[in-house]
């Protein structure tokens, strides 16, 4: 009679039985995520499909995670490499050859369809770029190096429930490093939320299918609160002598009332919206940069993905897509004479007085720029918006 093995142990032989390339601690954090998985009502043959041959962390994945560009580079570094005129060709013979599928898709939802092929374009190249890397791998990795673990928890979840209910099958589930999938890059719990089956038949396909893709983006931004009658925003020009704590979205405004103030639309005849539609001042690169005013639509873009250069990009390459033109004002060179800590640092104490810089990661950009902003107005401070060391030592001597 042969005694039987106890589950550590099997774990450890199957383990030594794997190819010299595998990696055991990886493996062996796979096999724990079971129990957790279990909880949530997957199957132990789900469980091992979804997992099949991955053995060892994508270092693709941890390389990615460290260097997004929308949240590395500064504003106008990012729209260069996004906004660039094959892209907008590109985008312009897509809405061409697709026009009473966009007409149809923006009638059904409200959404803007140089937006929805904004995002087409940047998140896939108009379907050049799906990403080929395993989903289950990828989540995997970033939960196992601890990497937007939070994030690779819940969409790990989702991922297993669309396998589950059949919407795609473990040998094709794939995606981008984060497990950003299909024409538009939904990420697992979007694609269960908003994913929709345009031609009706049976397969919400954002992966083969562009029309799904295309129409579970404007059900998307629909559902984060996009009005039809106002666009994403305007480049404007500030008046001589604008009040420069008005800026920021401490600061939402009706148009009639910025317009009293004397803004102007930079490229645009007049503003396309209503007088009473909300708006606030955006300065992406600080005062010596392009301004923009920002209505609900960039924020209903940010939840797509919440950095202020991507819903910026898709914007204005949406506008290009349908024939505008290019940002008006140059956009100054950035010299922050601060260390990384010095940033993270002044950054902490914008945060700690109620002035909102986002995320504490060193990174300036548009949120950082108001807070230094409304810092400085509450402190009686020339409102330059300049986060220099001086100002920090300020900071510090006020506690």
């Amino acid at each position: 009679m042969f005694k039987r093995l106890s589950l550590s142990t099997v774990l450890a032989l199957s383990l030594l039985a794997q190819p010299a390339s595998a990696d055991a601690k990886f493996e062996a954090y796979i096999q724990g995520l079971w129990p957790w998985l279990q909880s949530k009502g997957f199957s132990r043959q789900l469980f091992d499909a979804a997992f099949d041959g991955i053995t060892e962390p994508d270092k693709l994945v941890l390389a990615q995670a460290s260097k997004q560009p929308e949240f590395t580079s500064t504003t106008s570094e990012y729209l260069v490499k996004a906004v660039t005129q094959i892209r907008i060709d590109s985008g312009q013979a897509k809405k061409k050859e697709n026009a009473q599928l966009l007409n149809d898709i923006q009638a059904k939802y409200g959404v803007d369809k140089h937006v929805v092929l904004g995002i087409w374009g940047m998140e896939s190249n108009f379907g050049k770029d799906l990403g080929s890397m395993r989903v289950m791998r990828s989540l995997a990795t970033l939960m196992y190096a601890g990497r937007k673990k939070d994030f690779a928890r819940e969409q790990m979840i989702a991922a297993m429930t669309m396998l589950k209910k059949g919407d795609r099958q473990p040998d094709d589930f794939k995606g981008s490093w984060a497990a950003a999938m299909g024409h538009t890059q939904f990420i697992p719990a979007s694609y269960l939320s908003f994913a929709v089956d345009w031609n009706d038949d049976g397969n919400r396909d954002i992966w083969g299918h562009y029309p799904d893709a295309l129409a579970s983006t404007a059900n998307y931004l629909a559902k984060a609160g996009w009005k039809a009658d106002r666009p994403w925003g305007w480049e404007v020009r500030l008046p001589s002598g604008f009040d420069r704590g008005l800026i920021g979205r401490r600061n939402w405004k009706p148009m009639s009332e910025w317009a009293k103030l004397g803004i102007t639309p930079a490229t645009a005849s007049k503003f396309n919206a209503p007088a009473n539609a909300r708006a606030f001042v955006m300065i992406p690169q600080g005062m010596n940069g392009p301004a923009f005013l920002i209505t609900d639509n960039f924020l209903a873009i940010m939840k797509y993905n919440v950095s202020h250069s991507y819903a910026l990009a898709v914007g204005h390459l949406g506008d290009r897509i349908r024939g505008g033109a290019g940002i008006e004002a140059a956009w100054p060179e950035v010299n922050i004479d601060l260390s990384l800590q010095e940033r993270l640092e002044m950054q902490k104490r914008l945060n700690a007085g109620g002035f909102d810089t986002g995320l504490v990661d060193g990174r300036f950009g548009a949120k950082v720029y108001e807070a230094i902003i409304a810092y400085q107005r509450k402190a009686g401070l020339e409102m330059d918006g300049k986060p220099t060391r001086k100002l920090l030592e300020r900071m510090r001597k006020s506690g």
